[in-house]
């Protein structure tokens, strides 16, 4: 699975924002070139919550253990939820490509990453974005309610 493919499958879900941040926009460099999920449905980037599922192009500071400085790596991050992630966590080394795994800064709060994700993935991923989004949804909706009088 390639970034393009990722993005069209996942921005075709109801309410996706897909967000690339690049020069001139207003996003810190280092952001640029990577890809952000959010459950939007009036288009506007959420302030009070994160992306269900990120694309990263390279090593942030504290997160260089997937090694995305080799050319051609990226990591998809998706936010499965406890049960999601306990299910699918089986590799120790987060440089490993196409094993689904603990991400490893935020697999603590639900979040599953895979570097290059292919066939041994790809299934297995493209369930996994479709229930971060549902998540992000049922959270999106939850939150709407409670602000309406």
């Amino acid at each position: 699975m390639g970034i393009d493919e990722i993005i069209e499958f996942v921005g075709g879900f109801e309410g996706v924002l897909v967000l690339r941040p690049q020069a001139g926009d207003g996003s810190p460099e280092i952001a640029w070139g990577d890809v952000f999920f959010y459950y939007a449905p009036d288009g506007n980037v959420p302030t009070a919550t994160q992306p269900f599922a990120t694309i990263v192009t390279k090593d942030y500071p504290g997160d260089e253990g997937s090694r995305l400085d080799r050319p051609g790596a990226f990591r998809v991050n998706t936010a499965v939820g406890k049960d999601a992630f306990e299910r699918w966590t089986e590799s120790t080394d987060p440089s490993a490509v196409d094993v689904l795994q603990a991400h490893p800064v935020y697999g603590d709060a639900g979040w599953l990453a895979v570097v290059n994700p292919g066939p041994a993935t790809e299934a297995a991923l493209r369930d996994l974005l479709r229930t971060a989004h549902g998540r992000a949804r049922q959270r999106y909706e939850r939150r709407s309610a409670l602000r309406q009088p």
